[in-house]
């Protein structure tokens, strides 16, 4: 058996302000190379927190999160942040790519910002990103001027860009209409079967959660259900 991506044991978050506010209970969580997850429950029930915590921008309350078999609690703000650009992506429901830069400027930045230097090569990868995902005449493009449809392609390959073995997808084609949605999945999916590279989704929308692999689903900060759908 693969060794995980990600596994989650006993994890518990809860927020304080003033008062104590429980968010998810005992949550166990193994997520495997290449891996098509939907991650889907009521409005409330945990979702977005528990990305969070699988992309290290959070950390747990009580519990643990080891990534590809390192237990990150131990780990200093510095070592996460490195840890999560190199072996994370990010796909955001509002894109949040940056409206000064050009399309191929928004898809080099995290690894000009891992590198920490200019180098052409980075550009170069960045192009053939976009050219992959035929938005290769979109490269000079700024973020505002691309079509609604256009934008999630590019934050895609912009998660993309650093080849990370998994990304995180929190309801990418929740703001879009039928046909971009579909586009977006489909090219999700390919990169998933291409690249062997593991997606969890966050979605309301059934018919997405029903085109994946795997649905984990929450109730109440509790993991209720995990099945093939």
């Amino acid at each position: 058996m693969a060794e995980p991506l990600v596994r989650l044991r006993g994890v518990d978050k809860a927020y304080v302000d003033h008062v104590v506010t429980p968010v998810l209970h005992g949550i166990d969580l193994t997520v495997l190379p290449g891996e098509f997850i939907a991650l889907t429950g009521p409005s409330g029930s945990g979702k977005s927190t528990l990305l969070n915590l699988i992309g290290l921008l959070d950390r747990p309350t009580a519990g643990e999160v080891y990534l590809e078999g390192r237990a990150t609690s131990a780990l200093n703000d510095a070592e996460l942040t490195r840890l999560r650009a190199r072996r994370l992506g990010f796909v955001f429901q509002f894109h949040h790519l940056l409206p000064a830069f050009t399309a191929v400027e928004n898809v080099e930045l995290p690894m000009l910002a891992d590198r920490g230097r200019r180098d052409p090569e980075l550009r170069a990868r960045a192009a053939r990103l976009l050219e992959s995902i035929g938005l290769g005449d979109r490269m000079p493009y700024l973020a505002p001027d691309l079509s609604g449809g256009q934008q999630p392609r590019v934050a895609i390959a912009r998660a993309h860009a650093g080849d990370p073995p998994q990304v995180l997808a929190d309801e990418p084609t929740g703001n879009l209409d039928t046909e971009s949605g579909r586009q977006v999945l489909e090219l999700v999916r390919r990169i998933n079967r291409e690249r062997h590279t593991a997606f969890i989704i966050v979605t309301h929308d059934e018919r997405i959660a029903h085109q994946c692999d795997r649905i984990v689903h929450l109730v109440d900060g509790r993991i209720v259900g995990d099945d093939a759908p």
